[in-house]
């Protein structure tokens, strides 16, 4: 039940300007995983055998533990490959929302007014680390992305906040 005064009732969303996620960079799939380690078990059972054949036993036992701490650790990879984060810019607000492999969330929300874009630059390598600040915070984004990424990612928003520190456009026609 509405008395008719509703103020929001009129408006539009703000348009979003921007919007990006980003997530780690994986490069061997679940089908890839699963034949390189199918490959790395044949190999270490056939060398362990071979010890075992010569009268070296536990040797055969350190093969399978090997491969067990490969699987180990490509299971702790890809449970890390489920960290994002979603960047969006509408004109009155940047909203950065940070999602770890955990599930947890860390939200920022800055005006896009006042935000300046910082990037840490090494002659070498190239773009190091991007920050987002304003107001006394420093939010750090896109960590694990490369530096080729890092940059066009850099560039991209800062087109968007240069859109945002424009403001709306008027259009007589629409």
């Amino acid at each position: 039940m509405t008395s008719g005064n509703d103020f929001d009732s009129g408006l539009d969303p703000q348009p979003i300007l921007f919007s990006a996620e980003l997530t780690p960079h994986r490069s061997l799939s679940r089908r890839g995983f699963t034949i390189f380690m199918m490959v790395v078990a044949a190999i270490s059972f056939a060398a362990g055998m071979v010890f075992w054949l010569m009268g070296a036993w536990p040797v055969f036992g350190f093969f399978g533990l090997d491969v067990l701490l490969i699987y180990w650790a490509f299971r702790i990879n890809f449970a890390r490959a489920r960290a994002r984060e979603e960047i969006s810019i509408t004109p009155s607000e940047l909203h950065v929302r940070r999602i770890s492999h955990r599930g947890h969330a860390m939200e920022w929300s800055f005006n896009p007014l006042w935000v300046r874009l910082d990037q840490q630059i090494d002659d070498e390598f190239g773009v190091e680390k991007i920050y987002l600040a304003a107001r006394g915070r420093r939010v750090s984004i896109g960590n694990f992305l490369g530096p080729e990424e890092k940059a066009s990612f850099a560039k991209a928003l800062m087109v968007a906040l240069q859109a945002a520190k424009r403001g709306p456009t008027y259009n007589p026609i629409t």
